[in-house]
């Protein structure tokens, strides 16, 4: 359990529902309202409770939808991984913003309660993720009324949003990029700088054989999730270790868990990961995405060395948009959202409420 959040990262999510998910798997039975599947025009109920699927091509995909109005701004939540369902341990630890926005929550095709074991592993593409993604929001626009949805994305999440938002500006009102991803290849060679510098710097003999075993990038899959270990061992993957213990308790009083499918969700993360593996290795937004023309907020980790921050700073400073923030969160790594979650939700809402005006 120890090890769960710790994939809640570009390509860590595997040891977080083996690990933290194992203690902390919250999915969604809290009350369920109107099925995602069912389509009026608008949304005329308060307190909105909508659970289920929509179709996107060949493909049936989870979405829940959470908010106390209907005519609150609407936030898509974008999660990590590939393959890195974050729903429960969102939910878990931001759910206030609850109380102010309309908060859409969708399992990517291949992650979570979206994975269909039968599925063509072909089709887990950036492509077809972004195809998803725009099913996603042409349902969310029209069966809430909203002409334009903040998408807010973690880690891969931040980049599938940069990448959605610069092909479909008229959708969106401001892009979040938590702990943003810039370089798949660029953060397999930050973790491994890392980690070589601080295991010299203490004489970590072991830690060094370690590294010298893994190699240099780039690394397939299953080479970054062991170097990604050594990184979550010097604190790059988590400055303050959230209690998973409380998240175990926690997850199960508010009927949360579900354990039973926690073996789906792990599995779906590992194929995600290795489908994705050489395309994710590949994409680099400093050539793909230059500008947008959506304003654009990072919300970047003092201590993130998963995806290395001092990166995304260089990228910020490049990247062309109308409007453009940058929030650093001096006590966190590569989790804001559940190491400083009383500051992540603050932040987010002035964020959004500005976007909104």
């Amino acid at each position: 359990m120890a090890k769960i959040l710790r994939r809640l990262s570009l390509r860590s999510t595997r040891l977080v529902w083996t690990g933290f998910i194992l203690a902390a798997v919250l999915l969604l039975s809290c009350g369920v309202g109107h099925a995602a599947g069912e389509a009026p025009s608008t949304c005329r109920h308060n307190p909105i409770s909508d659970e289920g699927r929509i179709a996107a091509g060949d493909a049936n995909l989870y979405l829940l939808v959470r908010g106390a109005d209907c005519d609150a701004p609407l936030m898509l939540w974008l999660h990590g991984g590939p393959g890195g369902a974050e729903t429960p341990l969102f939910r878990l630890y931001d759910r206030e913003l609850e109380n102010w926005f309309l908060v859409a929550y969708w399992d990517q095709r291949g992650a979570g309660r979206s994975y269909d074991p039968g599925a063509d592993t072909a089709k887990l593409t950036v492509e077809q993720h972004l195809a998803d993604l725009k099913s996603v929001i042409n349902h969310l626009r029209a069966r809430y009324g909203k002409r334009k949805i903040a998408l807010a994305g973690h880690s891969w999440g931040s980049a599938l949003g940069l990448l959605y938002a610069q092909r479909h500006p008229d959708d969106v009102s401001v892009v979040v990029g938590v702990n943003q991803f810039v370089s798949g290849l660029g953060a397999q060679q930050g973790q491994y700088e890392f980690v070589r510098s601080r295991a010299e710097a203490l004489q970590d003999d072991r830690t060094l054989q370690r590294l010298d075993e893994i190699g240099k990038p780039p690394l397939s899959a299953t080479g970054e999730l062991r170097l990604q270990a050594l990184v979550d061992r010097y604190g790059g993957l988590f400055h303050q270790r959230p209690s998973f213990a409380w998240a175990m308790i926690a997850g199960a009083s508010r009927g949360y868990a579900a354990p039973w499918e926690i073996p789906a969700f792990i599995r779906a993360n590992e194929i995600s990961l290795s489908a994705m593996e050489k395309e994710i290795v590949a994409l680099d937004l400093t050539t793909t995405v230059r500008s947008v023309k959506v304003p654009v907020v990072f919300m970047l980790g003092r201590y993130d060395r998963q995806l290395e921050a001092r990166q995304a700073a260089e990228y910020f400073d490049v990247l062309s948009a109308p409007v453009k923030k940058m929030i650093w969160f001096e006590e966190a790594a590569h989790n804001i959202p559940f190491e400083e979650p009383e500051r992540f939700m603050a932040v987010l809402k002035t964020v959004l409420d500005e976007s909104a005006k």
